[in-house]
């Protein structure tokens, strides 16, 4: 079992200029204990967990620590009096947030998880996929993945029970251990010798073959859709965010800077942004094609990244270009937007 089998797809995220009082109303709606903090571009560049925005002086900070869990229990009302000290705190994620930020990749089987989230005391980490954040993962979910063996399910609100993860790490090695060393089970008809003392024919027919290929084909059928769900929801949660999301100073200065590195390696284009060519107006057949109106259907973030680039960079000899990545069902799915500075 991998990371992507038993993660929470449908992440909550925050941006590093994100006030901490709507953080920390966030936390309590949600029932939630952490967010990641993704960039206008999507990218992971911290997490912010309840700890962190306890303040760090000592003295306030035993003063309010039972007002926070209070406030972050399940169920309870956000008093006037703690909303009213929210509204003094100026600080945002940016200033809280820490970082690095533990990963696991998204094909990491589930002992490989259970050991990051030991070996550097945390509670859960976000999964990635080809650089991007696709879930998260918790103790709660390799519990629950034990516990249903291997039914991954989203967790219920307000999950703040302590999980013994290292338990659930040796309890996991132990179980692969002895499916690795288990015969095959032994058909029904195997089971039980005949009363000649030789042992009895398993019962065969073809039709009972068809049906375990009917079953497996409807199982298989089932994950399909299911998987098929999952990223319709992701995807139209990401063109959503990214409609909406502004270009930060930050996040252009990010994309300069991995530019310059990719120049330094010897590349002639970087690719800037990857979005879902829904953010296109018809869906990415004009840069498809390629048609060269293509800047006209860009809608959101892929659009204000255009403007700068006219802006600020076409001035100074650079271009940029516009692809299909890649192609699911035969059909435009993401597009790219690359820097150039080739001859």
């Amino acid at each position: 079992m991998k990371a992507a089998d038993i993660m929470t797809r449908t992440v909550i995220t925050v941006t590093p200029d994100t006030p901490v009082r709507a953080i920390a109303k966030l936390l309590h709606q949600k029932g939630i204990s952490a967010v990641p903090v993704v960039d206008a571009a999507g990218a992971l560049v911290g997490m912010v967990s309840e700890g962190d925005l306890i303040p760090r002086d000592e003295s306030d900070r035993q003063a309010r620590r039972d007002w926070w869990l209070r406030m972050l229990a399940e169920g309870e009302e956000l008093s006037a009096a703690f909303v009213a000290d929210l509204e003094k705190d100026l600080r945002t994620a940016g200033d809280v947030m820490h970082q690095p930020v533990t990963t696991v990749p998204d094909d990491a089987d589930i002992v490989a998880v259970a050991g990051v989230l030991a070996e550097n005391h945390i509670k859960r980490a976000p999964v990635v996929r080809e650089g991007r954040m696709v879930g998260i993962v918790s103790r709660a979910d390799l519990v629950r993945a034990i516990a249903g063996n291997g039914q991954a399910a989203e967790p219920p609100p307000a999950e703040r029970q302590p999980d013994p993860i290292q338990a659930a790490a040796e309890h996991l090695s132990a179980l692969q251990a002895r499916l690795k060393d288990k015969p095959p089970t032994p058909m029904a008809a195997d089971a039980a010798p005949a009363a000649s003392g030789s042992p009895a024919a398993p019962a065969l027919s073809a039709a009972g073959f068809r049906g375990l290929v009917e079953r497996h084909e409807k199982d298989e059928s089932a994950l399909r859709s299911d998987v098929h769900r999952h990223a319709e929801e992701k995807r139209h949660h990401e063109v959503s965010e990214m409609l909406a999301a502004a270009l930060t100073d930050a996040a252009w200065n990010r994309m300069m800077h991995e530019a310059q590195i990719a120049a330094g390696k010897g590349e002639t284009e970087h690719l800037l942004l990857r979005f879902p060519c829904e953010l296109c107006s018809d869906h990415g057949r004009a840069v498809n094609v390629p048609d060269p109106e293509w800047p006209a259907t860009l809608r959101g973030l892929p659009a204000r990244v255009f403007l700068r680039w006219k802006d600020e960079l076409r001035p100074q000899g650079f271009g940029l270009t516009a692809r299909i990545v890649d192609f699911p069902g035969g059909l435009p799915g993401d597009v790219g937007l690359f820097l150039t500075w080739g001859k």
